[in-house]
């Protein structure tokens, strides 16, 4: 990885070159904490985007008519081209794609809390296309301002793309919200379920002044920032199709303009994220280890490592 050499006149100059709104190119002089927390950002968010297709790949072949089928194909290709589009990114600032790949499936690279949980019916693809997806739109668009300008070219293309998930997730719910009794109750149990693994998406309440990747200009949002705009935009539209959120206190203080809720449960994020892998997050790790083994062939001719012999 470059390392570069402390130097607090140009660190100053570049803080400056950021605060007043300037983008910084992949060859361009940085210091190593702008540098590093570029990496461990972009990094996960590769790392995300790519187990992030775990779950919903579980149900493609479970899915109930052929279009919703290739609709969840589609939609899960285009996770793990993101992935690779992002680790493409991170690898500009000095750390090999193949590097971060292995520390993943050795459980060592970290990814987003809400693909480690399980997904047990259709209402959880559901869940996830709607709620999760929404989510990381909130995420991703504010990313569009952010100062590194290769993520920048790469997210464009990210968020136009997932805008198209959110309305594959839209649509399933809006099947079930309006189907039988037993989809409307399979879809509210769903929501039950994500209800916290949503909140947390976001992350605890960092004020600016205290969040280095804003004083850096890789975020410009705060973690609370972004969670009112998720409810903001998503939450009357559950309330619209009749979704029960389970949170007695959540409601909207016009007063305060902003959305009052329960907080969750921080531990139990620390624990998901930073501790042992649960079942689901052991699992889906072996899934991305196997498909690594048995598609080594394809890494070498694509690297140009080893081409197998032609029998």
């Amino acid at each position: 990885m470059q390392e570069t050499v402390s130097d607090p006149v140009r660190e100053a100059e570049f803080l400056a070159h950021l605060d007043a709104g300037g983008k910084v190119g992949s060859g361009d002089w940085m210091p190593d904490t702008y540098r590093n927390l570029n990496i461990r950002f972009i990094e996960m968010h590769a790392n995300s985007e790519i187990m992030g297709a775990l779950p919903e790949r579980e149900w493609i072949a479970r899915a109930p008519s052929l279009r919703r089928k290739r609709s969840l194909a589609a939609k899960v290709q285009d996770e793990v081209g993101h992935a690779h589009l992002i680790y493409r990114v991170a690898e500009t600032l000095g750390k090999p794609r193949a590097q971060m790949y292995e520390d993943l499936i050795a459980g060592r690279g970290k990814f987003h809390n809400v693909f480690h949980y399980p997904t047990y019916t259709w209402g959880d693809v559901a869940c996830i296309g709607f709620l999760v997806d929404g989510a990381a739109i909130v995420t991703q668009k504010a990313l569009l301002g952010t100062s590194y300008a290769p993520y920048v070219r790469v997210m464009k293309r990210v968020v136009a793309e997932e805008s198209l998930h959110y309305r594959h997730g839209e649509d399933i719910l809006l099947a079930m919200a309006s189907g039988t009794d037993e989809q409307f109750a399979m879809l509210q149990e769903a929501v039950d379920r994500w209800w916290t693994p949503i909140m947390h998406f976001f992350g605890t309440d960092i004020p600016a002044e205290d969040d280095i990747s804003i004083r850096w200009g890789i975020k410009t949002q705060t973690n609370e920032e972004g969670r009112q705009s998720w409810l903001s935009q998503y939450v009357p539209k559950l309330w619209d199709v009749g979704i029960e959120l389970p949170d007695p206190e959540l409601r909207y203080d016009v007063d305060a303009a902003t959305w009052r809720y329960t907080e969750p449960d921080w531990d139990e994020l620390a624990e998901l994220v930073k501790g042992e892998p649960g079942p689901t997050t052991a699992s889906r790790l072996a899934a991305r280890q196997l498909l690594h083994r048995h598609h080594e062939w394809v890494h070498d001719i694509i690297t140009g490592d080893r081409v197998p012999a032609v029998a």
